[in-house]
């Protein structure tokens, strides 16, 4: 991607302020990870994030997918809407969006140059905060209805976590981050319950019962109302293929209907029981709001979850033959991953581009993934905390599968390709690096020559 010299400056900026997603050990402290900065910070910028309905996500999986639905039914429902998502795939402006569209370049260069008197006067601020409170600012000017906001990393200590929600929203909670967030489910879900708030609606998907446990007590003691999926509301799959899914959205008897029918018909073309989880989740969530504003309908949320877009989440590229993006970066993930490709790819085995970062559990993800692997190609992207290809391939031959590698990660992708045989499936995963350096590669390159 050509990038304008202006807003390359800007981008190098940015990052010449504490960027903690690229370094390699870390914990939280007192000093490093605290709200002080970011709202020292809004109270100059004077409390952008007030001016709007925010909806607050967080969870270790699916809370990405679950913002995009939610995003894309307000959209159809005739909302303006912004949404605030990290980390980016291909360009820095996608985390920044209204109504779909991503902040321009020139804008975000205008902006951060207003910021930078402010900056000055917030000492060890982080690239994070700085991208949160442009989010803020660039929400209230384009003068959005909602926002929806994602959580960057567990959620009491995130930035985001300076808003007053509409609705808390936590998706499925797994081990990831635990250096960070804890060694248990409950002290992980622990840290994404801290986004809940006094009287504010939670909506949850269903969880471990640890995890729940957790989450219902904090609910609980907050005074919150809890809705959970699987307990407020079920889905029942239709029908499914490469190109989408049809489902219906079933509620428990005695539960209060939202709509006269029993059972509502959705299609979304996101892939995976997992995302019907998360479509359950997303609508309870939209259930909440509209029971504030009528604004919000059955006919609008079923076009939203139709139009959803949301890249590099079981995305098939190409049908033949099939390559398919995902973003999978625990083993929680690559188990469903593996389900999924059992239940769209039944009977055919992967070659597999596999490249992950130092701190996730490689060994755990690479048996998930191996019934359907035929062959890993080891590889890495240029992000700082990436395993070595060459250690990686290590881990999987002594699983017994086989290895071998691929760098740099263009090579990886043709080698991959050309080590496919007949009926077999291209998978490239283990980090959302890893699926954009690979989706920005056959967009720029490899498309037209597989056609």
């Amino acid at each position: 991607m050509q990038i304008e010299p202006g807003y390359q400056a800007t981008l190098d900026y940015l990052y010449t302020f504490v960027d903690y997603s690229l370094t390699k050990q870390l914990s939280f402290s007192p000093e490093k990870f605290n709200l002080d900065r970011m709202r020292k910070l809004l109270d100059l910028m004077g409390n952008p994030q007030q001016a709007y309905r925010i909806i607050h996500v967080a969870g270790t999986k699916g809370k990405g997918s679950t913002c995009a639905l939610i995003a894309s039914a307000l959209q159809a429902c005739g909302m303006r809407t912004g949404l605030y998502t990290s980390p980016h795939l291909i360009d820095y402006a996608e985390r920044i969006q209204v109504d779909a569209l991503a902040i321009t370049h020139d804008r975000l260069v205008r902006m951060v140059e207003d910021l930078k008197p402010l900056l000055a006067n917030v000492p060890d601020i982080t690239t994070f905060e700085i991208t949160t409170a442009l989010a803020f600012e660039y929400f209230n000017q384009q003068q959005v209805d909602y926002a929806v906001v994602e959580v960057g990393l567990g959620g009491r200590l995130d930035a985001t976590n300076v808003v007053d929600p509409l609705v808390s929203v936590i998706t499925s909670v797994s081990y990831d981050h635990q250096a960070i967030l804890g060694n248990t489910l409950a002290e992980i879900a622990g840290e994404k319950a801290g986004i809940i708030k006094p009287n504010r609606p939670v909506v949850s998907s269903q969880q471990q019962p640890e995890a729940m446990a957790v989450i219902t007590q904090v609910a609980h003691r907050s005074n919150c109302v809890l809705a959970v999926s699987g307990v407020d509301a079920n889905s029942r799959s239709i029908s499914y293929d490469l190109d989408g899914q049809v489902f219906e959205i079933h509620f428990p008897a005695g539960k209060v209907q939202p709509d006269p029918v029993a059972a509502m018909r959705f299609t979304i073309p996101l892939l995976g029981n997992h995302q019907l989880e998360n479509a359950v989740t997303a609508f309870l969530t939209l259930q909440v709001i509209q029971a504030q504003d009528a604004r919000v309908t059955l006919p609008g949320i079923q076009q939203g979850f139709s139009r959803v877009a949301w890249p590099c989440r079981f995305e098939l590229l190409q049908k033949d033959p099939i390559v398919i993006l995902d973003s999978a970066h625990n083993r929680d993930s690559a188990m469903k991953l593996r389900r999924t490709v059992e239940r769209y790819l039944p009977g055919k085995k992967v070659v597999l581009l596999f490249g992950a970062s130092e701190d996730k559990d490689l060994t755990g993800m690479l048996e998930e993934l191996q019934p359907v692997t035929r062959l890993v190609v080891a590889t890495q992207s240029i992000h700082p905390r990436a395993k070595a290809a060459e250690e990686i391939a290590a881990l999987a031959r002594g699983l017994g599968m086989d290895a071998t590698t691929g760098l740099p990660i263009e090579r990886g992708v043709r080698s991959a390709i050309s080590y496919l045989r007949a009926d077999e499936v291209l998978l490239a995963t283990g980090s959302i690096f890893i699926a954009a350096a690979v989706k920005e590669l056959w967009n720029n390159e490899l498309k037209e020559s597989q056609e």
